[in-house]
């Protein structure tokens, strides 16, 4: 599934494309997604000028007056804006036709993605009870240290939770953890305030950089133009369990923790 930095990688692909376009037609060629489409979609995008385009977590927000289009990419959704004659493919469920004789084109081979709607003055039940964004002020390590007494889960587990913070996911906990030499099985409630700090920034500055380099190459994540994300290259500890640590030369363990592969260093990783 796409992570944050690949929904913020396209995000900042498709702002200067769309905000201040106006949305013309909204054309269906499917109900669903992952859920139905709700009908305020074509009720209310037609005739609606985009105002911004915003993420939060893993979700991307068209602003409009009449309110806001959520989408998610799911696992293999993808968004282009192309000119208007560009011949459909089979997977192209929804097009977005605006000003100026180009669409949005929301592509997605296993559905899992959506579209969804909401209202002025409201937040979607999908947005709601999301902790803070892990490149916003209002996280740091003392955020975590404070959240994570008394918890037993592990610290991976903890980083995970989109209560605690929106959008660390597998690929980015792992790195974080490498980074700031904590073990992923260790109890969040007995990780230190001073590693805690350390923690936060690692996710700062790994999602920071991550972005910066378009992302990790997933199996089905290309960026709006079309190009690969190339941050994958330089993962420490993600999908290498089994290997030397690039930093130890010691090999690198992988177990599941919460249905999700873990790979640490038992020898940087305490």
């Amino acid at each position: 599934m796409p992570e944050l930095p690949e929904v913020e990688t396209t995000r900042r692909g498709l702002a200067p494309h769309l905000e201040g376009a106006v949305v013309r037609a909204v054309l269906q060629r499917r109900d669903d997604l992952r859920w139905p489409i709700p009908p305020e979609v074509r009720a209310h995008l037609p005739g609606a000028r985009i105002d911004a385009v915003r993420r939060r977590a893993k979700y991307l927000l068209l602003d409009t007056h009449a309110g806001s289009a959520l989408l998610h990419l799911g696992m293999s959704g993808s968004l282009r804006v192309l000119p208007a004659a560009t011949p459909v493919k089979t997977h192209d469920h929804v097009d977005l036709a605006l000003d100026g004789g180009r669409v949005l084109r929301f592509n997605d081979p296993r559905r899992f993605g959506s579209l969804l709607w909401q209202a002025p003055g409201t937040t979607h039940a999908l947005l709601q009870g999301l902790g803070p964004e892990p490149l916003s002020e209002d996280f740091d390590g003392e955020f975590l240290f404070e959240r994570s007494r008394g918890r037993s889960a592990s610290v991976k587990t903890f980083l995970m939770d989109q209560r605690i913070v929106v959008g660390v996911g597998n690929i980015y906990a792992a790195e974080s953890l490498f980074k700031a030499g904590i073990h992923p099985l260790r109890a969040a409630g007995r990780v230190s305030r001073e590693r805690y700090v350390a923690l936060a920034a690692a996710v700062k500055e790994i999602l920071a950089y991550a972005i910066q380099r378009g992302g990790t190459t997933l199996r089905d994540f290309i960026s709006p133009d079309g190009a690969p994300g190339y941050f994958e290259q330089e993962l420490w500890v993600y999908g290498r369990g089994g290997l030397p640590c690039k930093s130890c030369a010691r090999t690198l363990k992988e177990e599941q923790i919460g249905q999700r592969t873990t790979v640490w260093c038992p020898h940087c990783q305490r």
